[in-house]
């Protein structure tokens, strides 16, 4: 039989399990009266967004708003619009000239540096002239005389034909002395012109430029023997400024071109980069070649440009 202290005895544990039962009857049911009001909070607030969403929406589309732009009225010009054609074109130089030598001779002096910049009567190069003044002496020595040989004839006719004026001479001998006047002057033109030939052979031993550009590289050296057969080029300038592109244009389109040409417009012609992405440089239509390649169905056309930069060099395509 069991005692009646066995029955009345509650340990602490048992205590705290009794007094902590009653709280979390209360919480859970604190919860699940929040849940719902929870839930019901967002379905609200979710609507009320959506609903404000909507209406901002539709008062945009009714309303527009253009932000950054800028509408001005502008009155409306006649006119053409432009035409343009593109080809591949070649720098081609107006003036290339390749020196050579006129005279026979020893090459004592080169007067530029390569790739100078020269206007036209620069000095180039000095052959020895020393064996054409020789000739050039003799030739003046030969026509000295000769016009002295002329003087002579000349003084002796006329006193012939003051003697024959007396009749103190035949005029058989009036008339020979006339002839010999007349031998003496063609004697002295062939000497004038053999001084004038010599002069010339001095002068081709100083070689200037014929031109205005660039020298190309040195192709001679002093002390080399140069001949007058043209053989060895001296030296090579090319003209820069300004300077032509050669192009082609499609048969199609010369019957456009020729008649702005033939009304005296300045066709415009720019000149891009290999990729056609940068302009180089902007000339003119100089002119166009007097007939068709048949071969590729085009016509040439050469535009001139002012190069005042440089941009265009010789034989670039």
């Amino acid at each position: 039989m069991e005692t009646p202290e066995e029955h009345s005895y509650i340990g602490p544990e048992h205590q705290i399990e009794a007094r902590a039962r009653p709280r979390h009857r209360a919480l859970r049911m604190v919860l699940w009266i929040l849940l719902p009001l929870a839930l019901l909070l967002a379905f609200v607030l979710f609507w009320r967004h959506r609903d404000a969403a909507e209406k901002a929406a539709a008062a945009a589309a009714a309303h527009p708003k253009v932000v950054g732009i800028t509408i001005t009225s502008a009155a409306a010009q006649k006119g053409n619009i432009g035409v343009y054609l593109d080809a591949i074109g070649t720098v081609t130089p107006e003036y290339t000239d390749s020196i050579t030598s006129q005279v026979d001779g020893l090459v004592v002096a080169v007067n530029f540096r390569e790739g100078q910049r020269v206007l036209k009567g620069d000095p180039l190069i000095d052959i020895d002239p020393r064996p054409y003044r020789a000739t050039l002496l003799q030739a003046q020595g030969a026509l000295e005389r000769d016009e002295n040989v002329l003087a002579q004839a000349q003084m002796d006719l006329q006193r012939y034909r003051a003697a024959w004026d007396r009749n103190g001479i035949a005029k058989q001998i009036v008339d020979d002395q006339e002839k010999l006047v007349l031998q003496d002057n063609g004697t002295v033109k062939n000497d004038q012109g053999t001084v004038q030939y010599d002069q010339v052979q001095v002068d081709f031993c100083h070689i200037t430029a014929p031109i205005a550009g660039q020298v190309g590289l040195r192709l001679v050296d002093p002390g080399n023997v140069v001949q007058a057969t043209g053989a060895t080029t001296l030296a090579v300038i090319t003209q820069l400024e300004p300077i032509t592109v050669i192009f082609t244009i499609p048969e199609d389109s010369l019957g456009q071109v020729e008649a702005r040409l033939r009304q005296g417009a300045k066709l415009a012609v720019d000149a891009f980069d290999r990729a056609a992405q940068k302009k180089i440089a902007s000339g003119t239509l100089l002119t166009l070649d007097n007939q068709i390649d048949t071969t590729t169905g085009t016509v040439k056309g050469r535009a001139v440009f002012d190069n005042k930069n440089d941009a265009l060099f010789p034989n670039r395509l």
